[in-house]
């Protein structure tokens, strides 16, 4: 038996090497920039919270079979943050009175959900979330399904690779109580086995429905509400369409931001009305990336004052498979732009200042941390992907020169120091 101490991470958690973070954060300073040219302010919150949060109103698969939960020494039950959405709730509750409404904020967070580790899912993960808080309008939804196809553009995907299809609970709620005749109490279990509708074989979700009181007919009443579609709407009564923010995109200029699917249910107790999912067309990666929606009465759960929301949560596992499926990481980024070697340790000194200006120049440049051969400290800038590297040599340095090579051709030329800089900069310019 080894005496050490694994190096492996907790199973369903990750490490993220440098060559990695360099592409995610590429991918998600993209993300950053569509939530701020829209006015969306970055906020942040505690990992730990109360576990009543999430009791409440998160869902019982999250409650009872996810929650990583602890008790402190002052008998509080906390748990690790599954999700950020009540989290918000509770600080724009806590916030409401310094609050200008309505509100667009954004965050970058990790999360944690006790599940069986597997393609799309871990127990940690990191979640952009982007939400509204303070109007009722179709607008603020419209808002926020404007952001997502952003995102989806920034990491350069298109409309043909994803499809953003919306439900609304409000139509659902008339759909199976107006036309499939079920009665009000039912309406959640019915909801949840809609949910599960396109994971389980036909006869498996018919026997489900059984059980849950269902007859033939109103099995295929169910059956054939959800597969029509938009054709299904106009059998719902006048003032169900009023209600619905998403009826009312459905009939505006903002129709082409979502495929309306009457499948989409979305398990978190929470939302109200809209409820959306994106997904991956792609055959290979043909799954659910991410979702939202709208949620009414959240805030409720921590003050009087009623104040609406709606948004979604984008998660990395899943985001990040899609970009591996069609092709769109980014590559990672060099170590350096610029490596300054001096050639004996007498001219260190003198290689930290060129780096200095090289840097204050824009550039991203290092010098060693043990002065080296040269030709190692050439071997190395080159692995380290660097464009270009500055020699210091004694006869050049004590003339006040430096030697400046092109890393991919190889041509180099002795330039004075304070001229390093541009040096560079004219490489870059004629690759």
């Amino acid at each position: 038996m080894s005496d050490y101490l694994p190096t492996a991470p907790y199973r369903g958690t990750r490490d993220f090497l440098p060559a990695e973070m360099s592409v995610r954060q590429q991918v998600f300073g993209r993300l950053y920039e569509v939530a701020e040219s829209r006015g969306f302010l970055r906020y942040d919150g505690p990992v730990l919270e109360s576990a009543e949060i999430y009791e409440a109103k998160s869902g019982r698969e999250i409650a009872d079979l996810q929650l990583y939960t602890l008790t402190d020494r002052g008998g509080r039950r906390l748990a690790l943050r599954p999700e950020m959405t009540p989290s918000v709730a509770r600080i724009i509750a806590g916030n409401a009175s310094t609050l200008q409404f309505p509100v667009r904020w954004y965050c970058h967070v990790n999360c944690h959900r006790y599940e069986r580790p597997q393609r799309g899912r871990v127990r940690e993960h990191w979640q952009i979330n982007a939400d509204i808080f303070g109007s009722d309008s179709v607008n603020a939804d419209i808002e926020i399904l404007g952001v997502v196809h952003d995102m989806m553009a920034a990491v350069g995907a298109t409309r043909d690779m994803y499809v953003l299809r919306a439900n609304d609970r409000v139509l659902l709620e008339a759909i199976l109580t107006r036309i499939v005749g079920i009665p009000e109490e039912r309406v959640r279990d019915v909801s949840g086995l809609i949910d599960r509708w396109e994971k389980a074989p036909r006869d498996q979700v018919r026997a489900d429905a059984a059980e849950l009181g269902l007859d033939d007919a109103q099995f295929d009443r169910l059956e054939a509400a959800l597969k029509a579609g938009e054709d299904v709407l106009p059998e719902l009564p006048a003032d169900v369409l009023e209600r619905s923010n998403l009826a009312a995109i459905m009939r505006s200029d903002a129709k082409d931001l979502v495929t309306y699917d009457p499948l989409i249910v979305r398990a978190f107790e929470y939302y109200t009305s809209t409820v959306f999912e994106v997904f991956d067309r792609d055959p290979a990666n043909n799954r659910s990336l991410f979702g939202g929606g709208r949620y009414d009465d959240l805030t409720g759960l921590f003050s009087g004052q009623r104040i609406p929301g709606v948004g979604f949560g984008m998660g990395d596992v899943t985001l990040f498979d899609f970009l591996g499926t069609h092709g769109l990481l980014p590559e990672p980024r060099p170590e350096a732009d610029v490596a300054v070697i001096p050639v004996s340790d007498d001219l260190l000194a003198p290689a930290r200042g060129v780096a200095t200006d090289l840097r204050k120049a824009g550039w991203r440049a290092t010098t060693p941390i043990e002065v080296r051969k040269l030709g190692k400290e050439i071997a190395r800038a080159d692995k380290a992907g660097a464009r270009a590297i500055v020699i210091i040599g004694p006869a050049e340095w004590a003339e006040g020169n430096v030697t400046v090579r092109d890393m991919a051709s190889g041509d180099q030329r002795t330039v004075p120091a304070e001229s390093a800089a541009r040096a560079v900069s004219d490489l870059a310019d004629h690759p």
